[in-house]
């Protein structure tokens, strides 16, 4: 067959595979795939090497994930892989990290014959346990535990694995719905290649698969060879669970291939922060596939240059029974720590460091003492601000790494007594610099009348903001406390009575360049659109008052946007 139409045939596994994941955000029951879109789905030959992977998702799931179908294969046995079976786990070292995502893996078969693999991970609410939350001592707390099993054997689903997660589980609709919206997913996948095989009349995945590994493989190894051999180290210290954490990493660079050692890292925690190796690196290799072939598709070849090593008991190599739930605190900040060495060998490619990890939060309501009313376990996801770019401003409000949505408040209300107050970007966040830091948001959460609830907070940037590259100024750091001004930690469960309120400034991304050297009109049109204040324009920027005066009294006279 002709490289043209292996090319057209790629680009239809891509978009297989996009369907795939659009049909599990419309079918979910979690607000964290409905509206965040915290999802993989790809597509794999017979061996479970992965040919496409969705656009939608995060590369936490999917580069994680792409480790996963040789686990699946290896427990289930070829010889018990049949046609109609679905396979499930969240084992977070043979899945993607953590219990709350559940990976399902479904064989595709065409005439017959076993010809590959689709599979999908979701982030789900509720997995029972202690919730989610950085609190266990053990993944034992976290929450139920589904080894690699079949869920459906020959298109039968497993009652009793059912009855098992129901009772187990605080949100037991929920969590099956998504179940079996991970399941149809796949079953969408496996309709568009069946139809894309008839209509190339292909018999099996093998020419296309080579076609696309082998040229992933070439052109990604170009990219690499093109680069200096150079090694170089990079290092984050960042706030942890109850003292800080220290995130080491060595780059080195050879012809073929890109390693980054994690040696010198701190330790494991005692408390759910710890990061699986998959984890780890799914986000280093992300980084630097970023930084040097973004352009290339993911796959299982377009992977395999960049190699990740890190000690065992580790914070980025925790093993089993290490506490691991909120694993993407860390991960997230992995991409950073990454650039901090890449900027070294390669200067002005990498951007300053942003909020890193989500800003995400659960909220566990009930009625308080002497009311009735509604349990429910409400999930948010949040952004700070992204770090500035070499040569454009940060995103503000926007996740980096992860790219997951932020929820609509809408949604979020609509699934508990949650009542979102506020919710608006927070000015002076964004650290200054030639191109400025992306800015961070406030929060105001609450519940409604006659509810208390419990807080799990998951944020990191307290203690250790975003810092500036290149002569960039820091990002603004997080902060969180009750409206009565209670202290509340960045980490941990915490109570909140009845008719008390959340307050939250998500931190800012900071900046790149010396802020002495930025446009002086981009200065007025951040002043003029609130993303600085005048303050901030004359000392941080220079501006002289008069200017910053001609700027709010255009504003007043509705003269500037």
């Amino acid at each position: 067959m002709s490289k043209i139409a292996y090319q057209v045939m790629w680009n239809r596994l891509i978009s297989v595979v996009e369907e795939q994941a659009q049909a599990l955000v419309r079918t979910a029951f979690s607000t964290s795939v409905r509206e965040a879109g915290d999802l993989s789905a790809g597509v794999y030959n017979a061996e479970g090497l992965m040919l496409a992977q969705a656009v939608t998702g995060t590369p936490g799931h999917v580069n994680a994930m792409a480790d996963a179908v040789a686990h699946f294969i290896r427990r289930i046995g070829r010889e018990n892989i049949n046609e109609g079976d679905v396979y499930i786990t969240n084992d977070p070292w043979e899945g993607t990290g953590h219990l709350h995502d559940i990976t399902v893996v479904s064989p595709s078969f065409f005439n017959g014959h076993h010809v590959g693999f689709f599979a999908c991970t979701a982030h789900v609410v509720d997995i029972g346990g202690r919730g989610f939350g950085a609190d266990a001592a053990s993944v034992y707390e976290e929450g139920l535990y589904i080894p690699i099993m079949k869920f459906a054997d020959r298109g039968t689903v497993d009652e009793t694995l059912i009855r098992i997660v129901r009772g187990n589980v605080r949100e037991p609709d929920q969590l099956v719905g998504d179940m079996y919206a991970l399941a149809t997913c796949n079953e969408i996948g496996h309709r568009r290649l069946v139809e894309m095989m008839d209509e190339f009349k292909l018999t099996d995945l093998e020419g296309i698969g080579d076609f696309i590994l082998e040229n992933s493989r070439r052109a990604t190894l170009e990219r690499i060879a093109a680069l200096p051999r150079e090694t170089a180290t990079g290092a984050m210290r960042i706030d942890g669970f109850a003292t800080p954490i220290d995130l080491k990493v060595k780059l080195t660079i050879e012809k073929d291939r890109m390693h980054c050692d994690f040696a010198g890292t701190s330790g494991l925690d005692k408390k759910g922060i710890n990061v699986p190796l998959v984890y780890t690196k799914a986000y280093a290799c992300y980084a630097l596939k970023c930084a040097i072939a973004p352009e290339i598709p993911n796959n299982a070849a377009s992977l395999a240059p960049f190699e990740v090593s890190a000690p065992v008991d580790s914070i980025v190599n925790a093993v089993h029974p290490a506490p691991v739930a909120l694993r993407h605190v860390i991960g997230h900040m992995i991409p950073d720590t990454v650039y901090d060495a890449l900027d070294k060998i390669l200067p002005a490619t990498v951007p300053a460091e942003g909020a890193g990890c989500l800003c995400n939060f659960q909220v566990s309501l009930r009625p308080a003492p002497g009311n009735k009313g509604q349990r429910s376990e409400v999930l948010a996801f949040n952004s700070g601000g992204a770090g500035a770019r070499p040569t454009v401003d940060g995103l503000n409000a926007t996740a980096f790494p992860s790219g997951v949505m932020t929820m609509p408040i809408e949604a979020t209300e609509h699934t508990g007594p949650v009542i979102i107050w506020r919710k608006e970007l927070r000015p002076d966040s964004g650290g200054a610099g030639e191109h400025r830091g992306g800015l961070g948001q406030y929060m105001e959460v609450g519940a409604t009348t006659g509810h208390e609830f419990d807080f799990s907070a998951m944020f990191d940037r307290v203690d250790h903001p975003a810092r500036g590259r290149q002569g960039g100024q820091d990002g603004a750091p997080t902060t969180i406390a009750q409206d009565d001004g209670s202290p509340m930690r960045g980490k941990g469960k915490q109570h909140v009575p009845e008719g008390r309120r959340v307050m939250l400034a998500f931190p800012g991304g900071a900046g790149y360049g010396a802020a002495a050297d930025r446009d002086p009109e981009r200065v007025k049109r951040d002043l003029a659109r609130g993303y600085i204040s005048a303050k901030a324009a004359c000392d941080e920027y220079g501006m002289s008052m008069e200017a910053v005066e001609a700027v709010l009294s255009a504003i007043a006279k509705g003269e500037t946007a």
